[in-house]
């Protein structure tokens, strides 16, 4: 008697998996019509997704929103900070720009190294060969372009005005391979002794892709980074055009001044909207304050 049952058991649940199979298979039929029994099934099913979606969609936003608000709220506090030492910051520029125009006055000279019109401009060709040396801008001798001229982006200094047609001009970048590509440029900040350290532009290292910062004398103390910035007594661009920062300082190969390695503010790899900068100070003019900086 218990063997008659337990054959029965296997029979039964044999039975049960092949009906399993067969409605399986039915089911996943892909031309077949759905029977009424299934169609309410899925209508009911849909009907209570639907009931349940949108709370659990409501709960979910919410917590979210509280969670977007908290941050919110960090960022307000963090952001009241920096406001308010902006706001001293603005406050210490403006006494200083108001005593700078005070003893401008008193000197009788309006003029400023830092003073320069700029003309914006687009790129419009670059060779592939020379893409780290030239590019050309649509704008020329017609827009009051000259020769020499700084050109910048929003980041810093990439070059000057190599030379000028009607309506295009040619800039020649400072990653460019030219011993003659000089720049007058100093360090932001004094060193040790309160003295200012002044130095070169001259040249590009490709592999490091850094500007080298030649003739620093020996005994002038600069660190990692330091801002570097043109110093205006070159005659050609204005004071103050960002250059980039120090990132390594080294001796040159006699040992009479140092060299230091200048990650570059601007990106000469990609450039599409330049800055023409015109210097309003004339060229004698700066060469003479040139002259007066170096003498003292």
């Amino acid at each position: 008697m218990p063997q008659f049952f337990f054959n029965k058991r296997l029979i039964l649940l044999l039975i049960s998996i092949i009906l399993l199979v067969a409605l399986i298979g039915f089911s996943i039929k892909g031309d077949r019509k759905i029977t009424w029994p299934e169609q309410f099934v899925k209508d009911s099913t849909g009907v209570f997704q639907n009931i349940f979606h949108r709370p659990s969609q409501y709960f979910a936003g919410f917590f979210e929103n509280m969670n977007e608000i908290k941050n919110t709220y960090e960022e307000n506090k963090y952001l009241k900070s920096r406001l308010d030492q902006y706001a001293q910051l603005d406050s210490d520029l403006q006494d200083v720009k108001d005593e700078n125009n005070k003893l401008r006055e008193e000197l009788g000279r309006q003029d400023s190294l830092r003073s320069y019109k700029p003309t914006p401009a687009v790129v419009i060709a670059r060779n592939p060969d020379k893409w780290f040396e030239y590019i050309t801008i649509n704008k020329g001798s017609q827009a009051g372009i000259q020769q020499d001229s700084a050109v910048i982006t929003s980041k810093g200094l990439v070059g000057k005005v190599k030379s000028v047609d009607q309506f295009t001009s040619t800039v020649q970048l400072l990653s460019a391979k030219d011993r003659k590509n000089l720049i007058s440029a100093i360090v932001q900040g004094k060193d040790r002794k309160g003295s200012k350290v002044y130095g070169l532009i001259e040249g590009y290292d490709s592999k490091r892709k850094k500007l080298l910062l030649r003739h620093i004398g020996s005994d002038m103390k600069i660190e990692k980074g330091q801002d570097v910035v043109t110093s205006g007594t070159g005659g050609v661009f204005p004071k103050g055009l960002t250059i980039g920062k120090v990132s390594e300082v080294q001796p040159d190969s006699y040992g009479l001044t140092k060299m230091a390695y200048v990650e570059p503010s601007a990106d000469f790899y990609d450039l599409e909207n330049v800055s023409v900068a015109k210097r309003d100070v004339s060229t004698a003019d700066a060469e003479a304050l040139g002259k007066g900086d170096d003498n003292q």
